[in-house]
């Protein structure tokens, strides 16, 4: 953590797109940095969110194909400190020098500096919400704060919570009507589509926390549905390169190592679901060769075992092109990756009207499952689309709200594994069966992620305390809003 967190300006990611532009920064004179490209920089690390392998086996959209120690829970600890002398300090940069009122009129090239502080913010609540529901307590008031604090504390995840919440309401506020800013790959600069993102983390970060603190967790989402969220898919935008493609892409570009699991494909064949069409191709062995994809030719793969070597591939569906998976004879080497869609808010909004917080809840549940099998591109087949909301597996049971939703959220999110996995730990749904030949003590699937190694001989009394504050630095340790 000391190395990590002391920290000036960094060495950048190069981005191969001349859109993106070249990052030439001089750290010992401030006034040349060009807060543009920083900001680039921080939100191309949106791509270890959206695009991580972990989160997707722990929820089994995935199953490992040789070998399967990471679906069978043999890892442990994990390093956060790369997101710390990372995109935290690039973001943390661009708020430094947009506050400062000694630096601030030296990078208007980057927007105005409101702006400029808002996106900053914002996505700065982005990486931080990923990071304690990972890790739960984790250095967060006392964080990037270079050699001031070489050791900083571990906040609790309740009060980290808080005060994302306040973050986003006051990025929101920050916003001045001025020059939108550079650099964003995501939105253009449309500070418009930028309230509304911040007021949708906003809304996932209050449902996520409603087993906790359920009154601030309603009053928090109903005012930022009111203040208006996000009406089309946000995605990370790829590119047909290598230095910003798909990673799913170059995951098979000379392995096989990821296969669709059973537990999905099982449980989408039997609903007739045709989004597994997208998300999977067919099992060599089981393809009629029309060059289209029926559910009948999909095959999971078995999910967490120790000899799956022994299954050929010819037998088992790997995942499609959609999400830039297949190598490059079939892979989409610049298919973007969801954010957050519309279909996760109508979800989200279906569990608040269950929750009693208003609204109906049969017709979000509804328009979730119609916008995610648009997002797929599958609902062109309305007979098809009907048929199954109308499945009594499928229709919404206000009696079974949890479960329901459960499922069609773990559904509609692949293949965001983080964003399904924490989904999962809260709802409790869909039911997942632990891997069969698991490599952790306890056997379950892992509900938290245990701190870097490097914390206990670097900021020894700061782990001690959090350890102490919120249970065992094991993969079994709730969090504070999954209890």
């Amino acid at each position: 953590m000391k190395k990590s967190l002391f920290v000036g300006l960094l060495t950048f990611l190069i981005i191969g797109c001349s859109d993106f532009g070249d990052i030439n920064v001089d750290p010992n004179n401030p006034s040349t940095v060009k807060t543009d490209l920083l900001l680039t920089n921080s939100l191309t690390s949106i791509s270890a969110v959206v695009g991580a392998t972990t989160g997707t086996l722990y929820v089994q959209y995935i199953s490992e194909t040789q070998y399967t120690e990471s679906s069978r829970y043999q890892t442990s600890s994990f390093d956060f400190n790369g997101w710390y002398s990372g995109v935290l300090q690039d973001l943390q940069t661009i708020i430094d020098l947009n506050s400062n009122p000694e630096t601030a009129p030296d990078v208007l090239s980057g927007g105005s500096n409101g702006n400029q502080l808002a996106v900053a913010n914002i996505m700065q609540v982005y990486y931080y919400h990923f990071i304690t529901d990972r890790w739960g307590r984790v250095p967060y008031s006392e964080a990037l704060k270079g050699n001031e604090n070489l050791t900083p504390a571990y906040d609790a995840q309740d009060a980290i919570y808080a005060d994302m919440i306040q973050r986003l309401k006051d990025a929101v506020a920050s916003m001045d009507g001025g020059t939108g800013v550079r650099g964003d790959i995501i939105f253009g600069g449309d500070m418009d589509r930028w309230e509304d993102f911040a007021n949708t983390l906003r809304m996932r970060i209050a449902l996520r926390m409603s087993e906790a603190n359920a009154a601030t967790a309603q009053t928090e989402f109903n005012a930022a549905v009111s203040a208006g969220v996000i009406t089309s898919d946000v995605m990370y935008p790829y590119l047909a390169e290598a230095a910003n493609e798909n990673p799913w892409y170059g995951r098979f570009q000379t392995r096989t190592d990821y296969a669709i699991s059973s537990t999905l494909a099982d449980t989408m064949k039997a609903l007739d679901d045709m989004r597994l069409t997208v998300f999977a191709n067919p099992a060599p062995d089981l393809d009629n060769g029309d060059g289209t994809v029926e559910l009948s030719e999909i095959n999971g793969m078995p999910y967490g075992i120790a000899n799956a070597g022994d299954i050929t591939n010819a037998s088992i569906s790997f995942p499609g092109s959609a999400i830039g998976a297949g190598g490059p004879s079939v892979g989409q080497q610049d298919a973007p990756l969801p954010i957050v869609t519309v279909a996760e808010v109508n979800f989200a909004r279906a569990e608040a009207a269950a929750r009693g917080w208003g609204g109906t809840a049969a017709t979000f549940y509804n328009a979730g499952i119609d916008a995610s099998w648009a997002q797929w591109g599958v609902d062109g087949d309305a007979a098809a689309l009907t048929a199954y909301k109308a499945d009594p597996a499928v229709a919404y049971n206000a009696a079974n709200w949890r479960e329901q939703i459960g499922y069609q959220k773990w559904i509609a999110l692949f293949p965001q594994g983080y964003e399904a996995w924490s989904e999962w730990r809260r709802l409790g749904f869909p039911a997942l069966t632990p891997a069969p030949d698991p490599l952790n003590n306890s056997g379950l699937i892992p509900v938290r992620h245990a701190y870097p190694t490097s914390e206990t001989d670097l900021n020894t009394e700061n782990y001690d305390a959090a350890v102490a504050a919120q249970g065992a630095d094991e993969l079994d340790t709730n969090l504070w809003w999954d209890q």
